[in-house]
């Protein structure tokens, strides 16, 4: 009982939007208020006292939310992920993936998407403290942020929740 109040419920704008992951906790929290309304229904029930609750794969804001645009934050798994856990040197798909910086930080890189890169273990050693061109290695493609579309952003949830690819497919 307790694993299927934290499963996760894609939440949409009222304009079906893509917004948010929330548990079904909440999803069922927000239905109660009438502050969301159910989409889909992918669970089954969850038994109250005296009801029975339907336990949500999607629901929809009633009233709409105005929010920036969404982007991907800079992180080591996010560009673990970007790269596909593939060595962007060799193309190996190791289980020991190291972040390299293309320009080393020690001679002006940035900590930035554009300059951050997977290498396995072997090509970050051979690269050392040089630039790809001065250790003579080309990276396989070339970094830059991932696009912050819905499908990027909720697409790690998609492979358990396959009826969400209608309603993130879109935006």
């Amino acid at each position: 009982m307790s694993t299927m109040l934290a499963a996760p419920v894609l939440v949409l704008n009222a304009n079906f939007e893509p917004l948010n992951v929330c548990t079904t906790r909440r999803a069922v929290g927000l239905m109660m208020s009438e502050k969301a309304i159910l989409v889909q229904n992918g669970r089954g029930y969850i038994q109250g006292v005296k009801k029975q609750f339907p336990a949500p794969t999607i629901i929809r804001l009633s009233y709409m939310i105005r929010r920036p645009r969404p982007v991907v934050k800079l992180s080591k798994s996010e560009i673990f992920r970007r790269d596909k856990y593939t060595c962007q040197y060799c193309g190996k798909k190791v289980p020991k993936l190291t972040i390299d910086h293309i320009i080393p930080r020690s001679k002006g890189g940035k900590h930035t998407w554009e300059n951050l890169t997977t290498a396995c273990a072997d090509c970050n050693h051979k690269k050392g403290n040089r630039t790809d061109s001065q250790a003579n290695m080309q990276l396989i493609s070339k970094p830059k942020a991932p696009g912050a579309s819905a499908l990027y952003i909720f697409g790690k949830f998609t492979n358990k929740n396959e009826e969400w690819i209608p309603y993130i497919k879109g935006w």
